[in-house]
């Protein structure tokens, strides 16, 4: 058997002194406020996401009875859509 390389030291610890700061640096300043600006969204952006997830949720249920028409894939894309479409609505509520 051949024996294992010994391991190699790293070390470790600080790459900069203890206590520094990055240059440019003053304290109490925020360079992002956030949402604070951003007025709230109108009240169709949450309709508009529950419309999309309910609708999308129907129609995947009727294609999968199929009472209204027969079942077909194109159908289930199309609930899928409207659901990632209500997914995506929701993201952009405030």
């Amino acid at each position: 058997m051949s024996e294992k390389p010994a391991k190699r030291r790293v070390s470790g610890g600080r790459t900069t002194p203890k206590g520094t700061r990055p240059d440019g640096f003053t304290p109490g300043t925020v360079s992002h406020t956030g949402h604070e600006d951003l007025p709230p969204s109108p009240a169709w952006v949450p309709a508009l996401m529950f419309g999309l997830l309910g609708l999308g949720i129907a129609v995947i249920l009727l294609n999968y009875v199929g009472s209204i028409w027969d079942t077909n894939n194109g159908i289930l894309l199309l609930g899928l859509g409207m659901i990632l479409g209500g997914i995506v609505t929701a993201t952009q509520y405030r």
